[in-house]
């Protein structure tokens, strides 16, 4: 079966990271001694699946799973997530950002892009102590849910995982 995956991963070497709490990529030297920005995402729906991935990704990696805490997982035309809970994940590292925010339709305004603290002052492989986290409007993806407050969607979603200390833990 794992014949079958064309799983092409990326070879990142950690070194101190360059991020910002507005979930700007970090930088990292490629075995070829290529310099590339890539980003750490957590990712619960439909980026879970390698297979998946190699569809919309030319150079990825798994990094293990991770559990984001203060958020649940809802399904409406794809997956996103709701104030509350927690949900299971995976993370994975990419340089390849435009193609994650194509994918996820960012600029339409299907879902948003923020950063998200790593608990326990943990950081990931790179030294980051964020990871991204895609999170889809409800009312577009018709699930069932409301994100509490005033402001736009990405206004809101950032509000409550600020205010509410929404954290991904990595295993």
């Amino acid at each position: 079966m794992l014949g079958s995956i064309r799983f092409r991963p990326i070879a990142i070497a950690p070194r101190p990271a360059r991020h910002g709490i507005d979930g700007r990529p970090n930088t990292a030297v490629m075995n070829s001694g290529r310099e590339v920005t890539y980003m750490n995402v957590f990712v619960y729906g439909t980026l879970t699946d390698h297979e998946r991935a190699d569809e919309v990704l030319s150079e990825y990696d798994f990094r293990g799973s991770a559990l984001l805490e203060g958020l649940h997982r809802v399904d409406g035309t794809y997956p996103t997530l709701a104030p509350g809970g927690r949900v299971d994940g995976r993370l994975l590292a990419t340089a390849e950002i435009d193609r994650l925010d194509r994918y996820e339709g960012v600029e339409r305004g299907l879902y948003v892009r923020l950063a998200v603290p790593i608990a326990d002052g943990s950081t990931a492989p790179n030294g980051s102590d964020t990871v991204a986290v895609y999170v889809g409007d409800p009312t577009a993806l018709g699930a069932d849910t409301r994100w509490p407050g005033r402001g736009s969607f990405g206004e809101r979603v950032e509000r409550y995982v600020r205010e509410h200390a929404v954290t991904v833990r990595l295993h």
